[in-house]
């Protein structure tokens, strides 16, 4: 690996409106930051001001009624947060003026060095599982760093504590960078980290093709033989590795079959379409976040946490 050096303490940003998302965002940060002992800045981005085409006092109501928006927004996270038992020592607070609230995230994420961010789940979203609306989607194609997503309703279940970090992996280029991300994560969280394939089935293959030579078969033992490797080229150091291969037919069929603790996290990959040191959601990156039954944290292409 190009970086096997300990992780610095994780620092930690959620995106809070008062909402229900918000307040699964809030639930999910919470526990991110009491576990890693991480300090966790919440951030409410609001619009810019109209552009101004006079002298008036339009512009500037308009500004501060955004602020006391904001501001109101912060403080009933700051409430929330001292249920969830976050010390207020271990809280900050920013408002952030951006006509996309992802884009916003993003600049205060740069400004407040924070090494995740978190949001939570579009509210038009099935209970259970993460719907991407436009703040997430402005993240997941662009944050420099791994974006954290709570499936819709998480506050009212969240777990007392994380259990495993489960990461989907693909042999390719550029995996090595994510594959730390991850491990440093999981140590983050002193997590036990695991391994998953996905060996898809074509639909509708024909039995006969299920034999123990065939093509499928082939594609399941290289799996195994993959997942040995990549569990090799992690820092033992950093606590467990497991693998599993699991075959199935589709993305969302397949990831059903994949056993998940209460307290599972899920790390997905970047695209290798997308840019370097950047989140970019691919096609099947995305149908696995859609498809989780648990939080899924996005790692950057090509970027080491630390």
């Amino acid at each position: 690996m190009s970086d096997t050096s300990p992780p610095r303490q994780l620092r930690v940003l959620v995106g809070y409106s008062p909402d229900d998302r918000g307040d699964d965002a809030l639930a999910l940060a919470s526990l991110v930051a009491r576990t890693a002992k991480a300090p966790l800045t919440v951030a409410n981005v609001h619009p810019p001001a109209w552009p101004a085409r006079g002298p008036g006092s339009v512009d500037a109501e308009w500004v501060t009624y955004l602020k006391e928006q904001s501001a109101a927004a912060l403080e009933q996270a700051g409430e929330k947060l001292a249920e969830l038992k976050v010390a207020r020592k271990n809280m900050a607070f920013e408002v952030h003026a951006h006509r996309g609230s992802g884009r916003g995230l993003i600049e205060v994420a740069k400004e407040t060095g924070a090494g995740m961010i978190i949001v939570g789940s579009a509210p038009r979203g099935r209970r259970d599982r993460i719907a991407i609306g436009s703040t997430a989607d402005q993240l997941l194609h662009g944050s420099p760093v791994p974006v954290m997503l709570a499936p819709r309703g998480y506050a009212e279940h969240a777990p007392k504590k994380f259990e495993r970090l489960t990461v989907a992996y693909w042999r390719r280029r550029d995996v090595e960078g994510a594959l730390v991300s991850a491990s440093h994560i999981a140590a983050s969280l002193g997590l036990p980290m695991r391994l998953v394939t996905l060996v898809l089935r074509p639909p509708g293959l024909p039995a006969k093709f299920l034999r123990a030579d065939d093509v499928v078969e082939r594609q399941f033992e290289q799996a195994q033989k993959d997942l040995r490797h990549a569990a090799g080229l992690l820092d033992p150091a950093e606590g467990e590795v497991t693998t599993e291969a699991v075959q199935g037919s589709g993305i969302a069929k397949t990831l059903g079959n994949v056993d998940m603790l209460p307290g599972e996290v899920l790390a997905v990959m970047s695209s290798q379409d997308g840019p370097l040191r950047k989140v970019f959601l691919g096609e099947s990156s995305g149908k696995m976040v859609r498809a989780s039954p648990c939080p899924v944290v996005v790692l950057p292409r090509g970027h080491v946490v630390s």
